[in-house]
């Protein structure tokens, strides 16, 4: 599977929402459910572990991704994702970086590549 790098730094590849809807795998999707249910103190079902990663066109999405900030404006900025930014790093990054310094660590990898 070709590594797909979220707007934010997240590999898509890796989700394991992306993973179960790319496997249409059932078992995957409850056991994402549950420990994101747990993670995140909210009531997350399977049916909505289907996503293709937040970089396609008009597939599915998790419902957070919906509505993520850093996603819109990637998307009206039409960037592959974050890294290809003029405006890199912005403070809406900065802030999620605090909580995934992974994803910065990707994004500043792909930056220096370009």
């Amino acid at each position: 599977m070709t590594e797909m790098i979220s707007f934010c730094g997240l590999a898509c590849s890796e989700c394991g929402a992306f993973q179960a809807t790319k496997n249409n795998d059932d078992t995957k999707r409850e056991e994402v459910a549950e420990l994101w249910s747990k993670e995140y103190k909210t009531n997350i079902k399977p049916e909505d572990i289907n996503c293709d990663g937040c970089i396609s066109e008009g597939g599915k999405l998790f419902n957070y991704c919906k509505i993520c900030e850093i996603r819109k404006c990637g998307k009206e900025k039409g960037v592959v994702n974050c890294a290809y930014c003029s405006d890199y790093s912005c403070e809406k990054l900065e802030k999620f970086f605090e909580m995934v310094p992974d994803a910065k660590k990707k994004l500043d990898e792909l930056k220096s590549s370009l």
